[in-house]
């Protein structure tokens, strides 16, 4: 394979050049900016370099096109230059228009003959004169190698004559080359395409540190190269994925009391802090916006679940009404349809027990019929320092619930919000709130995107 590289002012321009020396098969290998440098490189335009490529066969092939007819050609070796009986001819012929025509002797301008003759005797002398002169005052040219001219073994390029044997050996050598022409290509494409890289792995190693799931991680990073200029700084990478985690943790959804009175239901797995988390709401709501609250639980499995609903419940004045099934739901939800929020704390469900979860489902059905007084939302609480794969298989467990937000707590237990993010992108659930301690209610609030996003690429830590 030939292999060589051509520099023009535009692509097409070098694209041209190409084609005119290695022919319309030429491969283009790569194409390249050369950025002008130094103090003026503002006065210079940058350069576009290719690397082009042709297979020998076709190389062979465009020169063996263009061997020129060898018929009236003389071979001179003089210092590697062949120069052809036609074109030594007119440059005498030419040299001739300036010589001195004049005879000592006078010619009768009449007789065109006798001028004819003179004439052609003249052209002998200055013939004969040259060649001694040549002869004499030129070095003795070196020995050139011999040709067959009419060999099918011999090949021109550039105006050189090159045998068979040269021309593979010169074959041989490109082939050896060709490798590390490509391999110093590869590099060179490298270093523009993935000038960046360096600063896509500190984020990496940044967000994995912070327990984000690595399929995630390459989904975040894939979406903003290409949108990345070549050369693009830290700042520039840095606020690109900020924007896409942002956008990847979605508009958090709320609780809001409209035209109906408000059912919530909040499940989960044991031990995640949702009787707690249901005491914030319920104060934020009768304190702030002085709205009319009810209880209802079914936990009756923990210890002391009840009596720990009621402390809350009596600290805020809220009624409190414990069900044992379906059927006593369904009562407390005709005593409460004036209320206007109404928060149901289920017993913690274990997601590896089928009984469980359909005690929930129960619940959960006994619901359609006041589908037309209570507007329903269901909140899934989660714990951030549970293990992410134990959060995989809790969110698959209740995925035959439908319409669930999110509500994370303990994050002032944990150093990593990873977790957040992979939920989120896994389940494609909206967030809804996030809690940071046993204060009621102070240690409560609506998923904030950017806090999060900041904690996860190593900001306030």
């Amino acid at each position: 394979m030939i292999v060589k590289k051509f520099q023009a002012p535009t692509e097409n321009e070098a694209i041209l050049k190409a084609k005119d020396e290695l022919g319309t098969n030429a491969v283009i290998l790569n194409v390249k900016t050369l950025r002008q440098r130094g103090v003026f490189r503002i006065f210079k335009k940058d350069s576009i370099e290719i690397t082009a490529a042709l297979e020998e066969k076709e190389f062979i092939k465009n020169v063996n096109k263009n061997k020129p007819e060898l018929k009236d050609e003389i071979l001179e070796d003089k210092e590697g230059i062949e120069i052809s009986n036609n074109q030594e001819k007119d440059e005498k012929t030419s040299g001739s228009s300036n010589i001195d025509l004049r005879a000592d002797e006078e010619i009768d301008l009449n007789d065109p003959k006798k001028i004819e003759e003179r004439l052609d005797a003249l052209q002998r002398i200055m013939l004969e004169g040259t060649t001694n002169k040549s002869r004499t005052d030129r070095p003795k040219p070196r020995k050139s190698p011999s040709y067959d001219l009419n060999s099918e073994d011999l090949f021109i390029d550039n105006g050189k004559i090159y045998s068979k044997e040269e021309v593979e050996s010169k074959t041989k050598t490109t082939k050896e080359n060709k490798n590390e022409i490509k391999n110093s290509t590869k590099e060179e494409n490298h270093v523009e395409t993935s000038a960046n890289d360096k600063f896509l792995k500190l984020i990496y190693k940044k967000l994995e540190d912070n327990e984000v799931d690595k399929i995630y991680i390459d989904e975040i990073i894939e979406e903003i190269r290409h949108s990345l200029r070549k050369e693009s700084n830290i700042d520039d990478i840095l606020s690109a994925i900020y924007q896409k985690i942002i956008l990847k943790l979605g508009k958090p959804r709320t609780i809001e009391i409209k035209n109906k009175p408000k059912l919530v239901f909040f499940i989960g797995p044991t031990g995640v802090g949702k009787t707690t988390t249901i005491a914030k709401i319920a104060s934020k709501f009768k304190l702030e916006k002085y709205a009319k609250v009810a209880f209802i639980t079914s936990d009756t499995y923990r210890i002391a679940a009840v009596e720990q609903l009621n402390t809350y419940a009596s600290i805020i004045d809220c009624p409190v009404d414990v069900v044992y099934g379906a059927d006593e739901l369904s009562e407390s939800l005709e005593s409460f349809k004036s209320y206007d929020l109404i928060l149901v704390d289920t017993a913690g469900r274990s997601h590896k027990s089928e009984e469980q979860m359909e005690e929930l489902m129960e619940l959960l059905s006994a619901t359609n019929q006041f589908k037309d007084v209570y507007d329903l939302e269901i909140y899934l609480t989660l714990s951030v320092t549970t293990k992410y794969k134990d959060l995989v298989n809790i969110t698959n467990k209740y995925k035959c619930i439908k319409d669930w937000g999110i509500i994370f707590t303990k994050l002032d237990e944990t150093c990593s919000l990873g977790n957040i993010i992979n939920i989120k992108m896994l389940t494609n659930a909206p967030l809804s709130y996030t809690t940071s301690g046993q204060n009621v209610p102070n240690d409560i609030e609506v998923v904030n995107e950017q806090f999060i996003a900041k904690q996860l690429l190593g900001g306030n830590q």
